[in-house]
């Protein structure tokens, strides 16, 4: 009996993960001031971070391949998103056992540091952001406007794998046409990467 209770509070707790539903175009940003410890060691919050025409957010890690294979386009992105006055975080929400599989916050500075980031990258404490976020990958990718409204969401672009031959750059695109106040042609894709790794419950 017991063990037949502890498999269906497993396979609900799975549940809740696979049809926890992502944040729908439009949305204003979920936890704005929530206070989030940076590799450089201060504490930073998502309306910290926002500039003038909006704020980027990537949920990312230390780990992930598809993370890895995207590592070359990361600083180019935190560039335009300067550029074009939008503010660029990027957010490790990997809690469960953190310290253990690679994700704490020393193995984030050296990763930081080997990729020759730029940028903020941030402790997401128990998933509280991607949870409020709905965020499920690593990469998973949130651009919001000058009023904290969700106009872009999901992957960066069409390859990870083999640069050279992206074809649709799709968060290039909506940080240019956010930063030049014009329409986003492509506002939502599907977020490609490695399951984030959330508490457990």
């Amino acid at each position: 009996m017991l063990r037949i209770i502890k498999n269906i509070v497993i396979l609900s707790s799975l549940l809740s993960f696979i049809f926890a539903e992502d944040l729908a175009l439009g949305s204003s940003i979920p936890l704005p001031d929530a206070k989030m410890l940076d590799i450089s060691g201060k504490k930073v919050s998502l309306n910290d971070v926002k500039m003038k025409n909006g704020l980027l957010v990537n949920f990312s890690c230390n780990t992930c391949p598809w993370v890895h294979a995207w590592q070359d386009r990361y600083n180019g992105l935190a560039k335009a998103s300067a550029e074009n006055n939008i503010g660029f975080i990027t957010i490790n929400p990997n809690s469960r056992n953190r310290e253990k599989i690679g994700e704490g916050l020393k193995d984030m500075q050296k990763f930081s540091n080997k990729y020759d980031h730029d940028f903020l990258y941030t402790v997401d404490e128990g998933s509280k952001l991607a949870t409020a976020f709905g965020a499920t990958q690593t990469p998973h990718i949130y651009l919001f406007d000058s009023n904290g409204t969700l106009v872009y969401r999901g992957a960066i672009d069409d390859n990870a794998y083999k640069p050279k031959k992206v074809k649709k750059t799709y968060l290039l695109d909506a940080i240019n046409a956010l930063g030049s106040s014009k329409s986003i042609n492509i506002a939502e894709t599907k977020a490609r990467g490695c399951s984030i790794k959330f508490p457990k419950k």
